[in-house]
């Protein structure tokens, strides 16, 4: 059997492929500081999930706190409105501050002649806005000079939200 110029010999294996020191035909990916980035990598994200539910928190806390002393001032001006009222002896305006179920109860005529038998409220100091129960306590004191602790029930109304008062209890 003759071989043919240039063609390897059955005997002859392909060369061995090259020693240490070769460049090779790709980068190998580094192995160190690859646990690091991963757990900095973390560690960022985790402070940004922080921050931002912090926040969130934060802006939950203050919109409840805003709210909670919106509706402590609105009940405290319609209860001192109210007594304002009676103290001038302006007994439409108080009526018209009476929420629509004691309106229903009670005539203008009606309210201005119970109300008016009553002792005159000469000066009064309004607590604070209790949510449960819908009430605002008070102090007043009466041109006898008597004094007493007086729980107003306050309800909203249907139509414009404000609080209206709707019931008074020595």
């Amino acid at each position: 059997m003759t071989l043919a110029a240039g063609a390897p010999s059955p005997t002859h294996a392909p060369p061995p492929p090259p020693g240490p020191g070769v460049t090779p035909p790709f980068a190998a990916p580094p192995t160190e500081g690859r646990t690091a980035r991963m757990w900095l990598s973390l560690g960022v994200a985790g402070l940004a999930a922080v921050l931002c539910c912090g926040a969130g928190g934060t802006a939950l806390v203050g919109l409840v706190v805003t709210q909670a002393d919106a509706l402590n001032e609105q009940a405290q001006t319609i209860v001192g409105d109210y007594f304002d009222a009676l103290s001038d002896q302006n007994y439409e305006d108080a009526y018209k501050l009476l929420c629509d179920q004691r309106q229903e109860d009670e005539t203008p005529a009606q309210f201005t002649a119970r109300v008016s038998r009553e002792p005159r409220i000469t000066s009064y100091q309004v607590g604070e806005f209790k949510l449960t129960s819908l009430t605002v306590p008070a102090d007043v004191t009466y041109a006898t000079g008597g004094s007493d602790r007086l729980e107003i029930t306050l309800a909203q109304d249907r139509g414009t939200g404000e609080f209206e008062v709707c019931g008074v209890a020595g």
